[in-house]
């Protein structure tokens, strides 16, 4: 009588594990660019001169060259820590060569954090000391 090979039935763990590995590759990689809410940073001393200029404005309370300048960011585009309402006021940098207020600010948190934006708060970057 000829000896048959049995297949034994495979396990599915190998399977479940590369599928597993793949979302959570692709789920990880879709928090990066769409649910992080914490932005790069940047020191203060590597920010532009206006920027840097703001930012000692700021400290002092103005007087600011803008009339906006103070006013509240609702930050609608949900970019930086989920805050109240009034949280957040934003203040213009300067742009040399600009006919109005440019694309750049900075963003000035109550408890004294400050973010960088230079595309119009397309992206953010927190200054740090």
């Amino acid at each position: 009588m000829p000896v048959v090979a049995s297949r034994s039935a495979r396990s599915p763990r190998p399977l479940f594990a590369l599928v597993a590995l793949i979302v959570l590759l692709l789920g990880a990689g879709w928090y990066a660019s769409h649910g992080a809410k914490h932005p790069g940073t940047v020191r203060e001393s590597a920010l532009p001169v206006e920027a840097q200029q703001t930012m000692a404005l700021i400290r002092a309370g103005g007087p600011f060259p803008y009339r906006q300048d103070g006013v509240v960011f609702t930050n609608r585009e949900g970019l930086l820590p989920s805050e109240p309402t009034g949280y957040y006021q934003e203040y213009t940098v300067v742009t040399p060569g600009s006919v109005d207020r440019g694309a750049r600010r900075i963003i000035a948190g109550k408890n004294g954090e400050d973010y960088y934006t230079d595309d119009h708060y397309a992206s953010f970057r927190e200054v740090i000391p």
